[in-house]
């Protein structure tokens, strides 16, 4: 029984972790299209080294990337190389939504803009920590979250709610031996 126990306290870890992964994604998509993203700044991005990448001339830019990108119009040349490439690739991401998945875009980085700094700066860490998986690592991930977005609400909530009861300790432990345990092929 209480391995069993500790099987579910594994897997409800792993699955919440995967679900505050997530936010990061979404957060970097809603910054690549919106200028006034938490955390971000028109101008954040560092200048590339010469020889590197090279910026995006407005005019290279489709007519739908500059209406999704047109408060930037006036000053898109000033904007870091980086920075322009970044809206570029976000804009076509945005493009490429349908409605409801703009939608829920747009509610995820409001609940991001209502967290606290700390609560913001933990979600970046985490999509920093996503975004150094392998490829299969981040498919096992995307694979969970899948599950733990599939079951019913009132499932997950129970879940979220059994998470927070275990102990901080006990759940550090846990999630440190899910990190370590062999990984099992999945077809």
């Amino acid at each position: 029984m209480n391995a069993q126990i500790a099987g579910r306290s594994a897997s409800l870890g792993l699955l919440l972790a995967m679900a505050l992964l997530v936010l990061g994604p979404v957060q970097a998509v809603a910054a690549a299209v919106d200028d006034n993203a938490p955390g971000t700044t028109a101008g954040s991005a560092q200048d590339p080294v010469p020889g590197q990448a090279q910026g995006v001339a407005w005019s290279q830019l489709s007519g739908d990337q500059q209406r999704v990108l047109s408060r930037f119009a006036d000053r898109w040349n000033d904007l870091p190389q980086q920075r322009q490439q970044a809206l570029a690739r976000g804009s076509q991401k945005w493009l490429s939504m349908s409605p409801e998945q703009r939608e829920t875009t747009r509610s995820r980085f409001r609940q991001f803009g209502e967290m606290s700094e700390a609560e913001r700066n933990t979600v970046r860490e985490r999509w920093r920590k996503f975004q150094s998986l392998t490829p299969e690592q981040k498919d096992v991930v995307r694979r969970g979250f899948k599950r733990f977005r599939d079951l019913p609400p009132e499932r997950r909530q129970e879940l979220r709610e059994r998470w927070q009861q275990i102990p901080p300790e006990r759940r550090r432990e846990i999630l440190r031996q899910m990190r370590e345990r062999p990984r099992a092929r999945m077809p």
